[in-house]
């Protein structure tokens, strides 16, 4: 690990994979429950509309790819450069289960990021407010607990933020792309599935030569500016 302060990593890492389990699990138990509210009681019988990350977690997406990240980030350098990847065990839907079915196409896929959105607000209003009545300053903001909830709290907000809006890009098999696909004509459909084929190579793609941190910079910078320009 060289010159890494080991104990400081790993609290951050145990933080960081509390909260993306956190994120994850909200995000496919709102796909979940909500494809049971149009009728389809499938994820409902697996027990998936529940925040218990058992349920949810993909061995690999879930934890090791992201520790793997998050360890190369840590480290700096190039491999600084690895963006923090993961996801959850996809949710089972059966659409010919739901009534009013492209509203239905709609609502479920946009269920996960409306939760991750959410926790995000429930986030920033917890850490604004206790920024806002000095419960967080500047001399306290290293201590032991106070450092931790901010820790928490930073990693709530943003990492919540992230996955909406990753999740809103319209390439297959993100929930956006499902959304768009509600409204395109019959005729643009095979061009959709021809996407779908490639749509992790080109989202990996995207992430490396800079486009996904370009759309969300701006919002990282409103959410700071937002967060920490006093109200009062």
């Amino acid at each position: 690990m060289g010159e890494i302060d080991i104990a400081n990593f790993v609290s951050h890492l145990v933080i960081y994979m509390v909260v993306l389990l956190l994120a994850i699990s909200a995000h496919e138990a709102g796909h979940a429950w909500m494809s049971y509210k149009y009728g389809d009681d499938t994820a409902f019988l697996l027990g998936r509309v529940t925040l218990n990350p058992v349920s949810h977690t993909d061995p690999i997406g879930t934890l090791l790819i992201p520790i793997i990240s998050f360890t190369l980030g840590a480290m700096g350098g190039a491999l600084g450069a690895i963006p923090l990847i993961g996801w959850g065990k996809p949710t089972p839907v059966n659409p010919r289960k739901w009534t009013k079915y492209k509203q239905a196409n709609v609502m479920v896929s946009i269920a996960g990021i409306v939760a991750n959105i959410i926790l995000a607000v429930i986030g920033f209003i917890i850490f604004k407010t206790l920024l806002e009545y000095g419960a967080i300053n500047a001399s306290n903001i290293d201590d032991g607990l106070i450092k931790t909830l901010v820790i928490f709290l930073q990693n709530l907000i943003f990492l919540n933020v992230s996955l909406a809006i990753f999740n809103l890009l319209p390439f297959p098999p993100l929930d956006g792309s499902k959304v768009l696909g509600t409204f395109l004509p019959d005729s643009a459909q095979p061009v959709l599935a021809m996407l779908e084929q490639y749509g992790f190579l080109i989202l990996m793609a995207l992430i490396y030569i800079g486009v996904i941190g370009f759309i969300m910079n701006p919002v990282f910078r409103l959410v700071r500016y937002l967060l920490f320009t006093p109200f009062f």
